[in-house]
This record gives C-alpha cells, sequence and structure tokens, in this order.
C-alpha cells in the first residue's frame, strides 16, 4: 500500500496551466527554427515543477530547453522530473529577468520560444513550511528563493502603517488596507507576528464578515501583496518582458500567463508598445527601426476551458497572450 506520508511524484502535484494551448503557440518558433536551419532553443522562464517544459522537450525531439526559477526546491524536482532527457534539459537558477544573460553563460545567441507562467507555484502552495497560504499556520516568509531576502514577516514587523497601507492597498487591490495595516501594527507592538496563522487572525479582526462572504477569505489580498513586496515580483516583470522579447529571435513567440489584473496589465502594456510603430508623430516616412518588433498573436486573453478549470482549479484565474517577434532591433 502506499505511504500516505510520502510526496506525490511531481508529475501529480502539479497539472500545468494551458498546456496544450502553450505548446501550440510554441510550436510556429519552433518550425521557424527549424526552416532556418538550427536546433530550436525554448526558454522556460519560471521553470516550477517542469510541466511545461516535460510536454515541450517530449513533443520537439530536436530542442534545447532553458529552464530558469529563482527557487532551488523547484529546480531540484524539476530537475529530477526532466533528468531522462538528458542535456536537452538545462536548467539555470536565477530570476526570469535575467534572461539574455542566462542564455549567453549558456553560450546560446537566442531563443525560439519563450514561456512565462507567473505567480505562485503550486509546490511553493503545497508546501507548508514556505508561508505563501494562508489556509494553514507556517512561517511568515513568502520568499521565492530562501536562501537571500527579506521575509513577509520582515515587512510585517518593520514597514510603517503608510507603507503596509500602500503595498496592500496597491498589490493586494484591498479596500480594507488601512485597517489591515494599522491592526497590524497595533499587534506587533505587542509581540512580533512570525505565522501566518497570527496574521490571518490580525486580517480576520478588522475585516467585515460580509466582505469575507463575497470576497473569499478574507487574508487572500494581503498575502497577495506581502509575496509581491517580498520577491518584488511586478518589478521583475516590468524588466523581464522586455529583457525576452531582446532575446528572442525573429520567427520565435513569447507566452505569458498571468494571475491577476496587476500582472496583465504590464504583459499588456509591453507587448502592446513593441507591436506598434515608433516612428514620431508626424513623421513623413516609417525607417526600418521604427517598424513594429512583434505582431500581437491571442486576441485579448485567452482562458482556460470549464473543463480544464473542473480539473484544475487553480487554473481559473489564468490569462494568457502571446506575441511574434516580427523584426530585429536593427529593423531587418
Amino acid at each position: 500500500m502506499p505511504n500516505e506520508n510520502e510526496p506525490k511524484p511531481t508529475s501529480e502535484r502539479h497539472l500545468p496551466v494551458l498546456l496544450e494551448r502553450c505548446i501550440n503557440l510554441l510550436s510556429a518558433g519552433i518550425e521557424a527554427a527549424r526552416a532556418a536551419g538550427r536546433g530550436p532553443v525554448v526558454v522556460d522562464a519560471t521553470l516550477g515543477m517542469g510541466g511545461h517544459s516535460e510536454a515541450i522537450l517530449a513533443r520537439f525531439s530536436d530542442a534545447t530547453l532553458v529552464g530558469i526559477d529563482r527557487d532551488e526546491q523547484a529546480l531540484a524536482l524539476a530537475g529530477a522530473r526532466l533528468a531522462s532527457f538528458g542535456e536537452r534539459a538545462r536548467l539555470v537558477h536565477a530570476v526570469y529577468d535575467e534572461i539574455p544573460d542566462v542564455l549567453d553563460r549558456l553560450g546560446l545567441d537566442g531563443a525560439d520560444g519563450i514561456l512565462m507562467d507567473l505567480g505562485v507555484s503550486s509546490m511553493q502552495l503545497d508546501e507548508r513550511e514556505r508561508g505563501f497560504a494562508y489556509s494553514y499556520d507556517a512561517p511568515l516568509d513568502m520568499r521565492m528563493d530562501t536562501g537571500r531576502g527579506m521575509t513577509a514577516a520582515d515587512v510585517v514587523n518593520t514597514y510603517s502603517v503608510e507603507d503596509l497601507t500602500r503595498i496592500i492597498r496597491s498589490w493586494g487591490e484591498e479596500k480594507f488596507a488601512g485597517r489591515i495595516a494599522k491592526n497590524i501594527v497595533a499587534e506587533r507592538e505587542k509581540k512580533p507576528l512570525t505565522t501566518t496563522g497570527q496574521l490571518v487572525e490580525v486580517i480576520r479582526a478588522v475585516v467585515p464578515a460580509a466582505a469575507a462572504r463575497t470576497g473569499g477569505h478574507p487574508a487572500k489580498r494581503t498575502f497577495q501583496a506581502l509575496r509581491i513586496e517580498v520577491n518584488e515580483e511586478l518589478d521583475v516583470l516590468e524588466r523581464a518582458v522586455p529583457a525576452a522579447v531582446h532575446s528572442l529571435r525573429v520567427g520565435g513567440r513569447i507566452v505569458v500567463m498571468s494571475y491577476h489584473s496587476l500582472e496583465d496589465r504590464i504583459v499588456k502594456g509591453a507587448l502592446q508598445a513593441r507591436s506598434r510603430s515608433s516612428a514620431p508623430p508626424g513623421f513623413p516616412v516609417e525607417l526600418p527601426e521604427h517598424r513594429p518588433e512583434l505582431k500581437i498573436i491571442t486576441k485579448g486573453t485567452e482562458v482556460p476551458t470549464e473543463t480544464e478549470i473542473a480539473e484544475n482549479p487553480r487554473a481559473a484565474s489564468a490569462r494568457l497572450r502571446a506575441a511574434e517577434r516580427i523584426r530585429t532591433r536593427s529593423g531587418r
């Protein structure tokens, strides 16, 4: 009989979101590489537990997969999952805004496909000691890279009322941000807040019950805000999309899945800015370097089907955007 205390295999713990759609979108970049006579290179910029990467390597037998993640535990799990692919899977401990540097270190001059699956991973939510989830008590950590940086406990125990209000309102889109921030500061003066359970109770005390009934768990938005602050997620994303586009070869595609409006707004803005002419208003001739770098592939955002959401509830908030590189920076 299976031991219930043993962790499930990685393939059972993680269901990749919008898997077939991602593979199909990336396939055009793979074909462009083949047509140019080179081996395709695909970057999974947010490797996680390796579900998308495994499917890419299995589908495209000539592709090299570069997997990037800042979470060393994720890298270890994905490495075991992808071991059978040998040197075709090249995994790197880095943050995904470092794509150009990672490719350069590996001796690769570009990518034919780049995938970003943003936000917190299934593994991080499931590992209680990481402190990402509000549903059980754990140390108040929330770092994606546990080897460096401040923790969520550092934030809630040192930030001012004003700064806590700002991040909870801005990153969590929480209308009770001021109340929550004031209560955090009041409670930490009695004793430091060190666990997720303590923080949940502090939030529950000031969020009206009626709001919790209609808006989901009262701590959901505050936990999102703290996670974004601890990991500098939006700052990284603002750098990462342009860096990814810079690394794409002509014909290559970027596919990005976001899970809340703050992420999607950044992705949309970055892709659309590069899909329009950069010629100054009134400029008589559009020079080659002014032409759009990208062609938007998706119409608005694409979302999971009801069937996929039923199989994988964590996919419910996913929003997918994709674009294709249509010229180099020099205009050719």
